[in-house]
C-alpha cells in the first residue's frame, strides 16, 4: 500500500475543518495542520489521492504540495 502526502491551504479555519472533516470520511490514513491557520496536512492512500485532491479543491483549498510516499 502506497501513500500520497497532500499539503492544502485555505482561506479560513472554518473551510479547513470542512475539509478535514470530509477527509476523515474517505478513511485517510492521517490529518493533521494548522487548521486554524487554514493549514492542513494529509497522509492518504494512493487509491483515493485524486478524490482527495478534488475534495480539497472544492472546499476552496488549494494544494501545495502532493508526494507518493
Amino acid at each position: 500500500m502506497s501513500t500520497v502526502e497532500i499539503h492544502a491551504s485555505f482561506q479560513d479555519e472554518q473551510s479547513a475543518m470542512e475539509a478535514l472533516h470530509k477527509l476523515q470520511a474517505l478513511r485517510v490514513v492521517d490529518v493533521y495542520g494548522l487548521h486554524e491557520n487554514g493549514r492542513l496536512t494529509a497522509t492518504i492512500e494512493d487509491e483515493v489521492a485524486d478524490r482527495a485532491m478534488r475534495l480539497i479543491e472544492q472546499v476552496g483549498g488549494s494544494i501545495t504540495s502532493g508526494q507518493l510516499e
